[in-house]
């Protein structure tokens, strides 16, 4: 595949997925998780990778989560997320190598969704994390409600989803959503260093770790599909999702009162 929304690099038994969208802080697209889905599926058969590190381009953000300034708007482009959400998700979690969240910035919404979907992740104290779902209508239903309270706990992930709150690095360790902070200028050493760890240990021995303590989250599967085409009908058909991204390329909050105060929603 021709890469144009990631960089893909392959030495030293370590493949480094980069999204390379800095300019619109590595926000995806469709396109984008199509050739992410591929780095990954191609990093997890090569016999020469034995970690993966997946970061994002610049020193802005690893990731904002959809591009909301260029949204979806048919169910056609809509279901083709549907099926390369799970796609990527699998890509990510079935390979059996282990994935290194590479952080600097802003970490938000779906952004988020992949540093969950990592095995570890590593930030400076630059690093931002939060979900955005509810701020523009939706639920971050691409493994975010389902992940999150395995790793958090129940009450913290209902706090980080409900009220949408950014969290800084250090307090993103204390809750587990990140495994180690340092300095900026000690990121790459930190991510390098465990890296050269992993890579010591049993490939086998690895993947059968990876595999295993995946299985109890694998039973949500279910809910991450049903979520998925949620999602497809609400952001085409939805007028909450309508208001929430409107709100957001029109630099102004959202106006969620209509939506309980008996008003009802404006027409399409």
């Amino acid at each position: 595949m021709e890469y144009e929304d990631i960089l893909y690099e392959v030495g030293g038994g370590r493949a480094t997925i980069t999204i390379n969208r800095p300019e619109k802080l590595n926000a995806f697209r469709g396109r984008t998780i199509l050739e992410l889905c591929g780095a990954f599926e191609r990093a997890g058969d090569d016999e020469a990778v034995g970690v993966i590190v997946f970061t994002g381009a610049g020193e802005r953000a690893f990731c904002v989560g959809g591009d909301v300034m260029e949204p979806t708007r048919t169910m056609r482009e809509k279901r083709e997320g549907h099926i390369l959400g799970p796609r990527l998700a699998s890509a990510m979690r079935n390979n059996g190598t282990p994935i290194i969240c590479r952080v600097r910035g802003w970490c938000i919404g779906g952004g988020n969704e992949l540093n969950i979907m990592s095995d570890l992740t590593i930030t400076d104290d630059t690093g931002r994390f939060g979900q955005a779902g509810p701020k523009i209508g939706s639920a971050p239903l691409w493994w975010g409600c389902q992940l999150m309270p395995a790793v958090v706990g129940e009450k913290r992930a209902r706090e980080i989803l409900f009220l949408t709150r950014h969290y800084d690095a250090h307090e993103a360790r204390a809750m587990g959503l990140v495994n180690e902070v340092v300095a900026p200028d000690a990121l790459d050493a930190t991510v390098d260093r465990w890296c050269d760890q992993i890579l010591r240990r049993s490939p086998q021995g690895l993947r059968m770790a990876k595999i295993s303590m995946n299985t109890r989250t694998d039973a949500l599967y279910g809910s991450v599909n049903a979520g998925m085409e949620l999602m497809a009908i609400n952001h085409v058909y939805g007028p909450e999702p309508r208001e929430g991204i409107r709100s957001f390329q029109e630099k102004r909050p959202a106006d969620w009162r209509r939506f309980r105060e008996g008003e009802g929603p404006e027409p399409r």
